[in-house]
């Protein structure tokens, strides 16, 4: 097939798509990311089912994931405006557990070399004692981790939108030049012209 090579290229593209998304939803549920964890579900729906259209050649498919790949870059996009304070956002919001909880990204306690410190508020340690959390000697903040996520994320859909572009384009050429041929009739090209019935009955007259 022309496209064996885009092909197979999207197929290793929506595989290791597959993976990352897996691994960052894991991150998002420890962080309680409720806005990000039903993104991540929906993405990695319209992954398999992307990588099911490529692998049985169904462009339909392939074009569902080719939308759904512009809108998740254009999500992620917004996870750097709002990790960065673009725009009005702010990372210390609510926005992403939609303001059901106060939990925040799991990277914000557990990054690379962070501390975390619990430090009641009073010397009285009853059960309704409140604690501040302080986190230091983190390495890379949070908030840039994030970022790099997103970003890594917008590289390899972007990748999958070009690739996904192209096979489609292919396979409808490839769709259209075998119905042109007559792949798709329901009859063949040539005939066997048979003569009739009543000319093979039709008896033989006799010389006298």
């Amino acid at each position: 097939m022309g496209c064996c090579s885009g092909r197979c290229t999207l197929i290793f593209l929506c595989t290791f798509q597959l993976m990352v998304a897996l691994e960052r939803q894991v991150f998002d549920f420890l962080g309680y990311q409720w806005a990000p964890i039903l993104a991540n579900f929906f993405h990695i729906l319209v992954v398999i089912l992307g990588l099911f259209g490529t692998i049985q050649y169904r462009p339909r498919y392939i074009v569902v994931y080719t939308v759904w790949t512009a809108l998740w870059v254009a999500w992620n996009v917004f996870l750097i405006c709002f990790y960065l304070d673009v725009g009005g956002l702010s990372k210390d919001s609510d926005l992403l557990t939609f303001n059901i909880s106060a939990h925040h990204s799991w990277w914000s306690e557990h990054g690379p070399g962070c501390v975390r410190r619990e430090i009641p508020a009073s010397g009285d340690r009853s059960a309704d004692t409140q604690s501040y959390i302080s986190i230091m000697g983190c390495l890379l903040e949070y908030q840039y981790i994030e970022v790099l996520h997103s970003s890594f994320q917008i590289l390899i859909s972007l990748l999958g939108f070009v690739y996904a572009c192209y096979v489609i384009s292919v396979i409808t050429e490839e769709e259209d030049s075998f119905d042109f041929i007559g792949g798709f009739e329901p009859f063949p090209l040539y005939h066997v012209n048979e003569k009739p019935s009543h000319l093979l009955l039709k008896p033989v007259p006799q010389s006298s």
